[in-house]
């Protein structure tokens, strides 16, 4: 019999310091094709076990030396052949040797004298569930290789996307705060609407992909609800003042405006559907409604409702919704576009926050999205830190002196020009080396780090910079902070790990970079 993960016959250590039972074991079993071998006592075994590979072994247990229950105990707490399975054959047939005998960790028990019919069955039994599982083993490994070659595909090309788009997307902002005609503010507004649509279908292909493997990460941060959501509608509403639609919005007064949970993915999972929502209404309104269904001690439950007077959906077509890359009806592809994600990653989203998500429509008469979700209340701390960081947001601009590590030269003029709006200006390093070199003269306040860059990548960079700090008897660390195309799973984690401060991924906004700016440890 062919052990499949080499190729090569099963092989079978009988260990039994009796060579009559060993050659009557042998003559039973040559037959079925297994590779058979012996050993005399435990101690001759033990070495053959650490020498030489093996499928299966055939114990006795009254021996010389080493007795039967001592040398499966071994061979079980031996990382190298601890997944080797054990059968006991033995005379020793009462309740108490059979318990001792499963106690060390054999498999199996055979009483001597065996029927030689059950022997053979339980050696084929042991030796086939040794096959599924090294079956298992290697489709896990196959599934695991495959699943890390996706990641790394996607990771790749999510910068390799991100990059150029980061360079649209920015000269476009910046472009819009120049004197601009009614006609080119119109060519840049369809301009940035087509990159951000673009961004949207490649933020949602990294997410499910996140998703399925498990490795979404979410945040627990203070935040104020009412404002996070107001940033939502502002998003939304020049999409729905072109529909002529009414989009309105109405949240509880009972609910906290302060709360814990992550406030990206909340406006995630209300944007999707508000989107949907004013992409399948002509004409009336969309609306948002937030109520509190449950007030405890330290969390909320709240029920987040977007109701639309648009198409609606019929009862055949709503048991599409929520499936992966599933359209309610593939004509519309071609004049909504999408990618089929935007429920299924909702979905996702709402249960990880403790919730659900649910639909009412009827065809031609609207719609009615739902979702709930629990968030905590924060702590005294939590809300210390809430009023520091407004007060923050209301401070001057201060005059930084910054150091941007970048290689890519469009993408540098982008930063140039966004600090240029905000009243700062920025040294440039092409590479990481160039990046350590200065920062040894040039007393920065804080370090903008990209990580693929030529000769010294931003990790290594970063990791340089705090051991320079740290051999030097640095006070006070420099802010370092990564700005990066990469938008995997564990790129920002791997970043704070190697000492930088905070992450934003490219494509960025105005904003953005001024969040980083009002952080209160960066000092001018």
């Amino acid at each position: 019999m062919k052990n499949q993960a080499s190729g090569e016959k099963y092989r079978i250590l009988i260990v039994d310091d009796s060579p009559l039972s060993i050659e009557l074991i042998f003559e039973l079993l040559k037959e079925s094709g297994y590779d058979l071998h012996s050993a005399e006592n435990g101690r001759v075994a033990l070495e053959k076990l650490k020498n030489e590979n093996f499928d299966l072994v055939l114990l006795d247990v009254m021996m010389p030396y080493m007795n039967g229950y001592e040398l499966c105990r071994k061979i079980k707490s031996t990382k190298e052949i601890s997944g080797i399975p054990v059968i006991f054959i033995t005379a020793k047939n009462d309740n108490e040797s059979i318990i001792n005998g499963f106690e060390a960790g054999a498999v199996d028990y055979v009483a001597k004298p065996f029927n030689t019919r059950e022997l053979l069955m339980r050696v084929k039994t042991h030796v086939e569930l040794l096959r599924s599982r090294r079956d298992l083993e290697i489709a896990r490994d196959m599934a695991e290789e495959s699943s890390k070659t996706k990641s790394e595909f996607l990771a790749n090309m999510s910068h390799e996307i991100r990059t150029p788009l980061y360079g649209i997307t920015g000269m476009i902002d910046l472009l819009k705060t120049t004197q601009l005609t009614i006609m080119q503010e119109e060519y840049a507004d369809i301009m940035y609407s087509s990159a951000k649509t673009l961004l949207t279908l490649i933020n949602d292909i990294l997410d499910f992909s996140k998703i399925e493997a498990g490795e979404l990460q979410f945040e627990s941060t203070p935040f104020s609800l009412g404002k996070n959501l107001y940033n939502a509608i502002k998003i939304l509403q020049p999409t729905a003042q072109k529909k002529d639609l009414n989009l309105d919005f109405d949240i509880d007064e009972k609910i906290p405006n302060r709360l814990v949970g992550d406030p990206v993915r909340l406006n995630q999972v209300v944007m999707n559907l508000a989107a949907n929502a004013i992409k399948f209404t002509n004409k009336g309104s969309v609306n948002i409604k937030l109520s509190l269904l449950e007030k405890k001690q330290n969390s909320v439950v709240l029920l987040f409702e977007v109701t639309d007077t648009g198409i609606g959906i019929s009862k055949n077509n709503m048991s599409k919704l929520f499936r992966t890359f599933s359209q309610v009806d593939a004509s519309t592809t071609r004049v909504n576009g999408g990618t089929g994600l935007g429920l299924v990653i909702s979905k996702k989203l709402t249960e990880m926050m403790g919730g659900e998500i649910g639909v009412e429509s009827k065809l031609g008469n609207g719609s009615r999205f739902w979702f709930t979700c629990h968030l905590k209340k924060p702590d005294k701390l939590q809300f210390r830190q809430m009023d520091k960081n407004n007060m923050m947001e209301q401070l001057t601009e201060k005059n930084l002196k910054i150091l941007l590590a970048e290689d890519n030269p469009v993408n540098v003029k982008v930063v140039e020009f966004f600090m240029a709006r905000i009243g700062q200006t920025v040294d440039i390093a092409e590479n990481g080396i160039i990046a350590v070199e200065k920062f040894k003269t040039g007393n920065y306040d804080l370090i903008l780090m990209d990580i693929n860059m030529p000769e010294m990548d931003g990790y290594e960079a970063a990791r340089v910079i705090r051991q320079m700090e740290e051999e030097q008897g640095h006070s006070k660390r420099i802010q370092i902070v990564a700005m990066t195309a990469n938008a995997m799973a564990g790129d920002r984690e791997k970043c704070l790990s190697l000492g930088m401060n905070d992450y934003i991924s490219k494509p960025f906004r105005l904003p953005d970079m001024k969040r980083i700016l009002s952080n209160p440890q960066i000092k001018a």
